[in-house]
């Protein structure tokens, strides 16, 4: 009587050996491509998966399976990456996405900083060795007031290099209801943890007084933090104190106030319809010793963390043995240098993505919508909907927009089906699922590509999975 395990045995022996896989036409463009050592590992990976299918009772798989098998496992991880992605639902800083799209001016920096030498650390006038900061800082100024500032990988770092030098060992005071998830699964606790300092927790979760900071101040009190509830609301039987209040209990007691602002608008939201984003030069005008705040986001530039303030204490961060590994390369320093810029000019409404898609004109969306689906034809209309800020800003801000409505009932799977299908097309676009519907919100798509999207739409609709 033959077992299961004998039969497995001779399935396994019939197995197509490593040459006989790398002979098929399928591996050839990928064996002229890559080196072939990495396509023979390959090979192998997929043989093991099949010896171990085979062992279980499955059949073996022909040389040309296998070949196939080691294309799609291979050719996603090897593909250029990441893959442009037409934003089509409306989100405007969508984390998967990559949060803010950077400018013209701001991409072209970056590439420019990457393609050859450049005076990141050196001080071209005399020949001496300059710091990366320098740049940006002077810009820094320019917008905030600030007396310095520095850039450092993303915002969790700069709050996290801004608590270790200077509350390392010490108290750090919060307010109950600011001792927040910040998102990605990071908690200011575990922040304050990591830093070295010890945190102390005031007032409750909706109602916070100046005197509760007051109170709790000691002789090991190394800093007051007050951390700008960025990605939720707290809203009701709600006291919290006005920075100001913070800032001159902190100043009479010696006390650092550090500022977490989150997104960092220079712009005034408010101007556009949103509620109003605390600003880093409100912050510092209020009397902030520090002010932490994101490069993307609001800003509309590349991920990094902002920091801006006293000289004394930036200079504090700027020397301490986190700022090295905390430190911004020269591509995101470059692209933030030309993000400042157009804020600088006076013309970031126009040129930065993210205002531009925040102050775009309902006329204009609607026009846009409205075109998009005579282009797509029978099965779109348009109706009113809203867009959104995302990012973990202005929780609950919703923009009015015009939203082109696809009717996915002659695809069989219907919308996930037809969602799916402009996800892996020519050009990958991301929708929104509503209601059993597919929305294509204008707000976040460049309006040059508006035909093209929704060519894309009309071919995805009658194409076959």
């Amino acid at each position: 009587m033959t077992s299961a395990s004998d039969n497995g045995n001779n399935t396994v022996r019939h197995l197509p050996s490593v040459d006989r896989v790398l002979a098929e036409p399928a591996l050839a463009s990928m064996l002229a491509a890559y080196k072939r050592d990495i396509v023979v590992d390959a090979v192998r990976d997929q043989l093991s998966l099949a010896r171990a299918s085979a062992l279980a009772g499955g059949e073996a798989p022909s040389p040309e399976a296998v070949a196939d098998a080691v294309v799609n496992a291979s050719g996603n991880a090897w593909a250029p990456w990441p893959t442009p992605v037409v934003n089509a639902t409306g989100v405007i800083l969508h984390t998967n996405l990559g949060r803010a799209p950077m400018s013209a001016a701001a991409t072209a920096a970056a590439a420019a900083a990457g393609e050859g030498y450049s005076d990141l650390e050196l001080e071209l006038e005399g020949g001496r060795r300059g710091s990366r900061h320098t740049a940006v800082a002077a810009l820094l100024h320019q917008l905030t007031g600030a007396e310095a500032g520095i850039a450092v990988n993303n915002n969790a770092g700069a709050m996290l290099l801004g608590l270790a030098a200077i509350a390392a060992g010490k108290e750090v005071i919060v307010s109950r209801g600011e001792a927040a998830e910040i998102g990605g699964g990071f908690r200011i606790p575990d922040v304050l943890l990591q830093s070295g300092a010890t945190l102390v927790e005031v007032g409750t979760v909706n109602r916070t007084y100046a005197r509760d900071y007051e109170n709790a101040i000691t002789d090991n009190t190394g800093a007051l933090l007050i951390v700008h509830r960025s990605n939720f609301k707290v809203i009701g039987f709600t006291v919290e104190p006005d920075l100001v209040e913070v800032a001159r209990i902190g100043a009479q007691n010696g006390v650092p106030v550090l500022h977490d602002l989150g997104s960092g608008a220079l712009l005034d939201t408010a101007d556009f319809g949103l509620t109003h984003e605390p600003m880093p030069q409100e912050s510092l005008a209020a009397g902030a010793g520090l002010v932490f705040f994101s490069g993307d986001k609001l800003l509309g530039g590349p991920q990094a963390g902002i920091v801006v303030g006293e000289a004394d204490l930036v200079g504090r961060l700027a020397s301490h043995p986190l700022a090295r590994a905390l430190r911004a390369d020269k591509l995101t320093l470059a692209a933030l240098h030309a993000t400042l810029l157009h804020y600088a000019r006076d013309e970031a409404a126009d040129q930065v993505p993210v205002w531009r898609m925040i102050a775009v004109r309902a006329a204009e969306l609607s026009a846009r919508a409205g075109a998009m689906a005579k282009l797509i034809g029978q099965g779109a209309d348009v109706i009113a909907g809203a867009s959104a800020m995302g990012g973990g800003s202005l929780p609950g801000d919703d923009l009015p927009s015009q939203l082109v409505r696809v009717d996915p009932s002659g695809v069989e799977g219907g919308a996930e089906e037809l969602a799916h299908r402009l996800r892996t097309g020519a050009i990958a676009i991301m929708a929104r699922i509503e209601a059993d519907h597919i929305l294509i919100d204008p707000r976040t798509i460049p309006p040059s590509r508006d035909a093209e999207v929704a060519r894309a739409v009309q071919a995805a609709l009658v194409s076959e999975p």
